[in-house]
């Protein structure tokens, strides 16, 4: 099976004595990680890479993400995993991480049409790339996932989310890197976990030139690159 291309986003506040973050639990019926804990995402939908956003993804940012990239690298792409993380984190947990429009926001996407009528436009520029796993072969759903990270600054609506009917993620709440130790995690997330506090402890923090980590398998042994 090949691998799918798919985004994730983690959205960072600092309103509190520690960094927290937002995550949920996984449906127990889901195919894919079951009843783990996990950042919100999920694969690229087609009109991903089609609509376009109020500001595009830092210069930096989308070369890292053309790096290495499977198959026929591109813009549009590198775009499209930008406005998955941003759609699906709407979708499973009501944020919106976007700029206010006036009506020029118009899709034929059904995806993004809920996204739309909020009154805001997906904003890409100060978008993060963390890093990239790949899950290994022999599982029942293999993808290429890209770790994004906003700033909680970035969030329209950080403290009033949106009520959206989803299942895809359930007990929704923000958690700091203690707090998360007590949560049932897949073992990618808690090495994605590690980067990250390793990245917001660093002098530059997360800038937009900041290496990504990226992690997958090869010839049965593990592979551990920077794109």
């Amino acid at each position: 099976m090949r691998p799918r291309d798919a985004a994730t986003l983690i959205i960072v506040r600092h309103d509190d004595e520690h960094p927290r973050f937002m995550m949920g639990k996984r449906h127990e019926n889901s195919a894919f990680m079951p009843g783990k804990f996990v950042f919100p995402g999920g694969r690229v939908d087609a009109g991903d890479c089609r609509v376009k956003p109020a500001s595009d993804l830092h210069p930096q940012v989308e070369k890292a993400l053309l790096n290495k990239m499977r198959g026929r690298p591109s813009t549009l792409r590198a775009r499209g995993l930008a406005m998955a993380a941003i759609r699906e984190t709407f979708e499973e947990v009501g944020l919106i991480v976007g700029k206010p429009h006036q009506g020029e926001f118009k899709t034929g996407s059904k995806h993004w049409k809920p996204f739309a009528e909020t009154g805001f436009m997906p904003s890409l520029e100060n978008l993060r790339f963390l890093a990239r796993a790949v899950t290994p072969p022999g599982r029942t759903r293999r993808f290429d996932a890209r770790f994004l990270v906003a700033d909680a600054s970035d969030v329209a609506n950080i403290d009033s989310p949106v009520n959206v009917d989803s299942d895809e993620l359930l007990e929704c709440h923000w958690v700091s890197f203690k707090s998360v130790q007590d949560l049932d995690l897949p073992f990618i997330t808690k090495e994605i976990l590690k980067v990250l506090e390793q990245a917001l402890e660093a002098k530059d923090g997360l800038s937009p030139d900041r290496p990504a980590h990226f992690r997958h398998m090869l010839h049965g042994r593990w592979c551990y690159e920077t794109v």
